[in-house]
């Protein structure tokens, strides 16, 4: 199919007795995918939308192992990272896939502020605290508390994190819900309360390659659009300075489709120096939306596939695998290098918590925290050559 606009939906006339039956669903599958060292299981359930989308998600770290999305022949490929055994989610990490919280990204020290008392979180990014902790929402068994079938098969997972877990205050119940519909999109859908104030910042960090996962090609011809004026700069060690920069005349620039590899490795940029290519946040809006709105697309033109990222949060962290160095190994037997695919992670502005003029992550009992993220994926037609 052609893709026809962010985020829009393709209205076609029916032809009778011409028209095809629609795809149907398949009804999601419920598996046991491994076991922790201390007996409890993990489970998967794999969701199809009947279009040749499928989606598998693990209840550990409620991460999505898998995602098979066809290209503009109709052929299927994974365009996620990640392993074939839980062991490998255990001892090799990197973040493939999962749901990060109690706070997305980096807090600066590993220290913020909250009513008068300053709480101490661990420090496992150089001097600051990144993801959550040392043992974040990534690094936790997720309870599946819902599995839905029909045209929009889903799966809720919940975590429940107690009063001081990683040094956060307030029991915060979280969940994430994965729904995969019948236009090519998955959504996911992070929700949050708590027992006393604290802080939230939910979101998911999927590593994307269009051409495959398996495909030994990088994201560097790959071309992506972010609608964002500005971006927060950061410092030394990947803390935003608290500036908001135009990202006109920059590297950063990605207002218009943009090959990522262009200006991936300009030295001259003291911001790709210090972040080896591109970690950074880009300020969307400035503050949450009622409703999700385009944050970032990606399309590879070899395979045609396009991805539309939409989520009502203010903020999108664009990582382009900069750390990825060949020790790990994934699905396809492949070593994972430097650009071999790219994370989009809608949220809250790094360091926010310590950073006023970025807005708020305080959340209250009494209220719900909510971060809609959908992954529409659409294909564009082949180009032609002229003769």
């Amino acid at each position: 199919m052609r893709g026809v606009g962010p985020l829009a939906l393709c209205a076609c006339a029916a032809i009778p007795g011409l028209t095809p039956a629609p795809a149907q669903a398949a009804e999601p599958v419920r598996t046991v995918f491994g076991t922790l060292p201390d007996g409890r299981s993990v489970e998967e359930v794999t969701l199809t939308n009947g279009k040749g989308i499928t989606a598998r998600i693990l209840s550990w770290g409620a991460l999505l192992r898998s995602l098979d999305v066809p290209d503009r022949s109709g052929k299927a490929a994974d365009v996620v990272l990640g392993y074939n055994d839980l062991a490998s989610y255990l001892t090799k990490g990197s973040y493939f896939g999962v749901s990060v919280g109690r706070y997305a990204n980096r807090i600066r020290a590993g220290r913020f502020t909250l009513d008068g008392q300053t709480y101490t979180l661990a420090t496992n990014d150089g001097p600051n605290a990144l993801h959550g902790g040392a043992a974040g929402f990534d690094k936790r068994l997720w309870t599946i508390t819902a599995v839905k079938g029909g045209a929009a098969p889903s799966v809720t997972l919940r975590y429940v994190s107690p009063d001081g877990e990683e040094g956060y205050p307030g029991t915060l119940t979280a969940t994430a819900t994965y729904t995969l519909d019948a236009t090519d999109t998955l959504t996911v859908t992070y929700e949050a309360t708590t027992d006393k104030p604290t802080i939230v910042n939910l979101t998911n960090h999927s590593f994307f390659n269009l051409a495959g996962e398996g495909s030994g090609r990088s994201i560097l011809d790959q071309t992506l659009t972010i609608p964002a004026e500005r971006f927060t700069p950061v410092d030394a060690t990947l803390i935003p300075t608290g500036a908001h920069l135009p990202v006109a005349g920059t590297p950063f620039d990605f207002r218009k489709p943009t090959v990522i590899g262009a200006r991936i490795r300009d030295g001259r940029d003291e911001q790709i120096v210090r972040a080896r290519g591109y970690d950074h946040n880009w300020v969307v809006t400035d503050a949450p939306t009622a409703e999700p709105h385009l944050v970032a697309r990606v399309e590879d033109p070899e395979s045609g596939r396009i991805l539309e990222v939409a989520s009502n949060q203010p903020g999108v962290q664009f990582y382009a695998g900069n750390f990825l160095n060949a020790t790990v190994v994934g699905k396809s037997g492949l070593a994972y290098r430097q650009s071999d695919a790219l994370a989009l992670e809608p949220e809250l502005f790094p360091d926010t918590p310590n950073q006023p003029a970025f807005g708020s992550a305080r959340l209250d009992p009494g209220k719900t925290y909510r971060n809609v993220i959908a992954y529409r994926f659409s294909t564009s037609p082949a180009h032609r050559t002229q003769k």
